[in-house]
C-alpha cells in the first residue's frame, strides 16, 4: 500500500524508523489515520516585528500566532479525497494555549510534476509550499520546504526570499518513552529565525473512512481547496 509520502520518498522511506513509517503510511489505500496528542514544550517567535505576520497568518490557520510553554497539543492526520479528485491528507495541528486553543492547518498532496509533496496552508489554501521529505541516519524523517507561492483568485505569484521563511521538521521516535518527538523551525534567509516549536505526542491510529462517515472529522477539511500547484 502506497501513502503520497511513500510514493514521494521511493526506496528512501524504508530507512525511516519503523513507527515513522507507519505514521505516515496514513491514506486511502491503507484507509487509516493518525490522530497525535501530547505537548510542545515551546512555541517561541522571533523578534517582536515578524508578530503582526503571525497574527495576520493565525486569521487563516497558518503558523501559531502565540508563544507559550508546555502546550497541549493534537495532530490529527486523515486522508480524503478532494474536490479536484487529489489524495489529500490532513496536517491540523491544535495548540491549546490560555486563553484559547490556536489552529495551524495544512493539507498535502503528491506532485510527481514537482518531485515533492504539495503543503498547502491555511483554511483557504492561500499558500502553497513545495516539501522535500528524506531518511535521517537514525531513522528519523527530515522535512525541508522549497518554494513558496500565494494564490488568490487571479493572482498567483511567487513568494520572495526576503518575506519567505524555510520551514524545516525533524520527527523522530524515541523507543525509550514510546512517544514520537518533532521540532519544527521557520526561518528567513536575511532576518534569521521567525518561528517554530518542538514537543512530543503519542500516537492512535483510527479508521478514517469512519471517522469522515460519521461527521467526527468535523471542519478539518479547508474551506477551499485550490487546484494549482
Amino acid at each position: 500500500m502506497t501513502s503520497i509520502f511513500r510514493a514521494h520518498m521511493g526506496a528512501a522511506f524504508d530507512r525511516l524508523h519503523p513507527q515513522i513509517q507507519r505514521r505516515f503510511s496514513v491514506g486511502l489505500a491503507s484507509g487509516e489515520g493518525c490522530i497525535g496528542r501530547g505537548t510542545m514544550e515551546r512555541i517561541w517567535h522571533g523578534p517582536g516585528y515578524v508578530k503582526p505576520f503571525l497574527r495576520i497568518g493565525g486569521m487563516r490557520n497558518i503558523l501559531v500566532p502565540r508563544e507559550g510553554r508546555d502546550v497541549p497539543f493534537v495532530i490529527e492526520n486523515l486522508p480524503y479525497l478532494d474536490s479536484f479528485g487529489r489524495e489529500t491528507v490532513t496536517f491540523v495541528r491544535t495548540f491549546r494555549l490560555p486563553g484559547g486553543a490556536h489552529r495551524f492547518d495544512a493539507t498535502m498532496v503528491h506532485s510527481p510534476e514537482r518531485d515533492c509533496v504539495l503543503d498547502y496552508l491555511g483554511t483557504h489554501q492561500h499558500l502553497a509550499s513545495d516539501l522535500r521529505m528524506s531518511a535521517e541516519p537514525d531513522g528519523s524523517l527530515l522535512i525541508r520546504s522549497g518554494e513558496h507561492r500565494f494564490r488568490e483568485g487571479p493572482v498567483d505569484v511567487r513568494v520572495p526570499d526576503l518575506i519567505g521563511g524555510d520551514a524545516e521538521v525533524r520527527e523522530s521516535f524515541d523507543e525509550t518513552t514510546g512517544r514520537f518527538r518533532i521540532r519544527v523551525r521557520v526561518v528567513n534567509r536575511r532576518f534569521g529565525p521567525l518561528f517554530g516549536y518542538e514537543g512530543s505526542f503519542t500516537a492512535e491510529y483510527v479508521d478514517a473512512r469512519d471517522r469522515w462517515a460519521s461527521g467526527l472529522c468535523g471542519d478539518l477539511r479547508p474551506v477551499r481547496e485550490e487546484v494549482r500547484a
